[in-house]
């Protein structure tokens, strides 16, 4: 059985507070033998460290990242507090990455803030917030899981901004949207694409993956969130670590390989984009 790598699985968040030993057992028995836990606010954070901590200790290879996601920044009024809090975090034992961290223009119909909107005031202090992250990943060398949903114009900038050669393999582009300009930037700078299960329903994205090159791509479930098919259509939900499978085997399909090699490719440009 080929060995998979979930390099973004969101186990710290509360849809699996009651499972979690369930689902990452029957993850580890598809073949999912590796995970990256992101942090999307400081106590999501300490929840993946948490976890990363436990499930290392019983052997099996689980990870975090730490960082504040640009949705949550509508919250904060002044973001030095977390940035203290963040620095402390990302010295802990198996943090790997600062992540997700980016900037973020969708209007979400769902979410827990009542007056959320995206305005020129929330893009700015998302921008500042993902600046400050930035170098805070760059002063203590770890990955960037970057997140970009709508905002290319306003992350591209930043990114050149803050580039330096020793950020080349250390960055992903988590669920990368279908646009060329984020692959010339990626070939560029040397940038992963992380790829979900939306690539298994969404046409666009599909044509997408075809251009691009295997050893470029890492596979992620963003569990419990963008289920693949055929589960989505079956309301499956939520989605798990163990369906990184099915992202894999229509990474596969898609690109004329065996699943065999995607695993192989993928999990070897999960362990260079992360360093493990």
């Amino acid at each position: 059985m080929p060995n998979f790598f979930d390099t973004h699985c969101h186990l710290n968040f509360s849809r699996f507070k009651k499972n979690v030993d369930e689902v990452v057992r029957a993850a580890t028995e598809a073949g999912v033998k590796s995970i990256v836990i992101p942090g999307t606010d400081i106590p999501s954070s300490q929840k993946a460290i948490e976890l990363a901590q436990k499930y290392a200790s019983e052997g099996l290879d689980m990870w975090a990242a730490v960082g504040i996601h640009p949705h949550h920044v509508f919250e904060h009024k002044d973001g030095s507090h977390e940035l203290e809090e963040l620095e402390k975090l990302l010295q802990e034992d198996r943090v790997v990455a600062i992540g997700e961290i980016g900037l973020d223009k969708h209007q979400y119909e769902a979410t827990k803030y009542e007056e959320y909107h995206v305005d020129d005031m929330f893009i700015e202090k998302q921008k500042a917030l993902f600046r400050a992250q930035f170098k805070l990943g760059k002063k203590y060398g770890k990955s960037i899981i970057m997140h970009n949903r709508e905002a290319k114009a306003e992350l591209l900038p930043i990114v050149r901004e803050l580039w330096d050669s020793s950020l080349k393999g250390k960055v992903v582009l988590h669920c990368c949207e279908p646009d060329l300009e984020l692959l010339k930037l990626a070939k560029e700078l040397g940038l992963y694409l992380g790829v979900d299960g939306d690539l298994t329903y969404w046409a666009e994205k599909q044509e997408f993956i075809k251009a691009v090159p295997l050893e470029m791509l890492v596979i992620e479930t963003d569990a419990p969130f963008l289920l693949p098919e055929p589960l989505k259509s079956q309301k499956m939900y939520p989605n798990v670590p163990a369906n990184v499978v099915l992202v894999a085997e229509k990474v596969a399909e898609l690109k004329g390989e065996t699943v065999e090699r995607v695993a192989e490719v993928t999990t070897a440009n999960a362990r260079l984009l992360f360093g493990i």
